[in-house]
């Protein structure tokens, strides 16, 4: 595909991190700045995404084998490339992503054991190339992230639950591999403490995320 023009930056981070919280207020100064901000989840972000985010993360689905649920986030991926991401990338737009392959290389690739390189070959056949310039993974103890997002959903009555649920051992492995993660690509992945204040952590982000605006600017 033809080069994208635009900007794409993705949130990561372990379970109740505060991630999507900090890509709202990011999108929100971006827009106040004048730049168009695209935002989309994963996974979701799609009508045909939100179906399949329901298989995904609904606790009732513990059958869910680990293959398929790789190629599902996959599936869910794919069609956010083609429905939302390459266009508005090719339009010159900022695309903020609440996840994206990062996820499945440090969730399915590494602390489900499927490995790193069926990861890289799925994203290469689902995303076109397209990969993030900047990605922000917010870092937190298992512990206080996972008491966070089962906090948050108790209060909402949320079901989507599959992935919280599963054993401290598993979000460690998690951790640990956004860890290898950022040592590996530190130019593109940057640790932030999410232990911090939320506008400290807001500030953060800023300063990492403004030296790559000028290009975009309309």
């Amino acid at each position: 595909m033809t080069a994208a023009k635009g900007l794409f930056l993705t949130f990561e981070g372990v379970e109740g991190s505060g991630k999507s919280t900090q890509m709202r207020l990011v999108a929100g100064r971006l827009r106040g700045l004048g730049h168009t901000v695209v935002e989309t989840v994963e996974p979701g972000g799609t009508r045909i995404g939100k179906q399949i985010r329901s298989i995904l993360l609904e606790a009732a689905h513990q059958e869910l084998s680990a293959t398929a649920e790789l190629l599902l986030f996959f599936a869910s991926r794919a069609q956010a490339v083609d429905e939302i991401i390459a266009p508005a990338l090719a339009a010159g737009h900022i695309v903020i992503s609440d996840r994206f392959t990062d996820s499945t290389l440090v969730y399915q690739g590494a602390a489900r054991g499927l490995g790193r390189d069926v990861v890289i070959e799925l994203d290469r056949i689902s995303c076109q190339g397209i990969a993030p310039k900047l990605t922000l993974c917010l870092d937190l103890e298992i512990e206080a992230g996972l008491a966070r997002a089962r906090s948050r959903n108790r209060q909402a009555g949320d079901t989507e639950t599959r992935l919280d649920d599963e054993s401290l051992a598993f979000h460690r492995k998690v951790r640990q591999a956004y860890h290898d993660l950022a040592q590996r690509e530190p130019e593109r992945v940057k640790l932030v403490d999410a232990g911090a204040g939320i506008e400290e952590v807001a500030a953060e982000i800023g300063s990492l995320v403004e030296p790559l605006l000028a290009p975009c600017e309309n």
